[in-house]
């Protein structure tokens, strides 16, 4: 995955700056692939369609996907939900841009059957726009 961090609304030559160097300036990464899904609201790239690890999901909007690795998000504190498939610790993640809540990222599953989902994130497919 090849990616870019750039300063919104920046345009020209990038210069890739360590986290100590931004100041606390809010930096987007943009990616670099044949098809990136974004947000629905602001177009703020937030994954990767290689990065789909099942596309068997369902969230509170319907159709939903497991993705390996997301950019671009906010996570909210950890709490402890009771979902179709078990017991799960999970956070909301929202766009890091528009403060959009995009869907969530699982931190644990208490069943073994379930354990592959821990660290990865679900994208609700309604909350989502091809960019690219």
């Amino acid at each position: 995955m090849k990616t870019q961090a750039r300063p919104d609304l920046c345009e020209g030559p990038v210069q890739v700056l360590s986290p100590e160097e931004t100041m606390g300036l809010s930096y987007n990464v943009y990616l670099n692939s044949s098809r990136i899904y974004g947000c629905k609201t602001c177009k703020t790239h937030l994954a990767n369609h290689d990065d789909i690890a099942s596309r068997n999901f369902r969230g509170q909007h319907g159709k939903a996907y497991l993705f390996k690795s997301v950019v671009n998000i906010n996570q909210s504190e950890a709490s402890e939900r009771s979902m179709t498939t078990g017991k799960h610790v999970v956070r909301d993640i929202s766009c890091k841009q528009c403060k959009e809540t995009v869907g969530w990222k699982y931190d644990k599953a208490y069943e073994a059957a379930e354990k592959y989902k821990e660290g990865m994130f679900i994208l609700e497919a309604e909350l989502l726009c091809t960019v690219h």
